[in-house]
């Protein structure tokens, strides 16, 4: 059971970090709120958005007010698996010789895998058990990943030559997927002000430990949601697979696979930690319809038919979302 005290602790803890993350980054408020829903579930988020938005800095400015550590790994077609997750290498030492384990990037606190597409499936599947299992292997031995872990990984929808689509298992370990937007005049005024006066761009101090995180997951986990809004999730799920009856008709003319058990987990956990940061007791309605997009929008695949008529999955999911009833 969680105290008054520990709510306390960690909703201030979260208040100092949104603050000092809005000091450096300016607007991308959602995906400002996206990085600390994931952080607060120990899950994985999927950045897309073209380069120069700001989402290196978002990654960084984040590490950097936990006092984490963190790494980022460019993802390119000559990436190799060994880059990622280390080695054994052949030492000497006294006069005798072993291998010894040499750590990737991947051991960090907070991983950026940039244009996690562009390099290839082989290589792609190098961060599967790091992100679902926290845990990397290599050759017969395990070595676990320090909490907390998350990896933000970046996708840019324009320049698709030369890239690799991620496939539908490691894309399902996201917990969310969020497009990052080009800013508007006045925040681009803002950016501008900030990268070309004074010091430049700097990047805040730790506001808030590896202790407040843990606590602060522990606090989330133990938000209460109602049996009746816990079905009204599994239900808007299960609407996403065209061979349900409570799927909506667009979902059974442009769906090839609906979202997997991992969407409801996914959802259910995400809006327990967006509870958390309004500052509500209990999970709500509103808090379902903030991320259930977010949640869904990688897991729900189109079928031949949706992809040559140029169907929006974002729309599919916002009719499904108007027809699933509440409870």
């Amino acid at each position: 059971m969680i105290t008054e005290r520990q709510l306390d602790e960690a909703t201030l803890a979260f208040g100092r970090l949104r603050e000092a993350i809005s000091d450096v980054i300016v607007g991308h408020e959602e995906i400002v709120s996206g990085s600390l829903i994931a952080l607060l579930c120990g899950g994985n988020l999927l950045l897309e958005g073209v380069p120069g938005l700001g989402k290196t800095l978002l990654v960084r400015t984040l590490a950097s007010a936990l006092g984490l550590s963190f790494s980022r790994i460019q993802f390119t077609p000559d990436l190799m698996p060994a880059d990622i997750v280390g080695t054994d290498i052949l030492t000497e030492e006294n006069g005798h010789r072993g291998f010894s384990f040499s750590a990737g990037p991947v051991f960090a606190h907070i991983v950026l895998a940039d244009e996690v597409n562009r390099a290839t499936p082989k290589t792609q599947s190098a961060l599967l058990e790091a992100m679902e299992e926290r845990t990397v292997t290599v050759g017969r031995v395990t070595h676990p990943l320090e909490e907390p872990f998350m990896v933000l990984a970046t996708e840019n929808p324009i320049e698709m030559e030369g890239t690799y689509p991620l496939p539908e298992a490691q894309v399902d370990r996201f917990l969310m997927k969020l497009e990052v937007h080009t800013p508007t005049e006045d925040e681009l005024v803002e950016i501008s002000r900030r990268n070309t006066e004074g010091q430049g761009i700097v990047l805040p101090d730790a506001v808030a430990s590896r202790e407040d995180i843990l606590s602060a997951r522990a606090v989330v986990r133990e938000i209460p949601v109602g049996e009746g809004l816990r079905k009204f999730v599994a239900r808007l799920v299960l609407a996403t697979h065209a061979q349900t009856d409570s799927a909506p008709q667009m979902v059974k003319d442009y769906v090839e696979y609906g979202a997997s058990p991992r969407a409801a987990i996914a959802i259910l956990q995400a809006a327990k930690a967006h509870a958390f940061l309004a500052g509500e007791p209990n999970v709500r309605v509103r808090d379902v319809e903030v991320i259930h997009r977010a949640a869904l929008v990688h897991r729900v695949l189109l079928n031949f038919r949706g992809d040559a008529e140029g169907i929006d999955v974002s729309d599919v999911i916002s009719d499904v979302w108007r027809r699933t009833r509440v409870s």
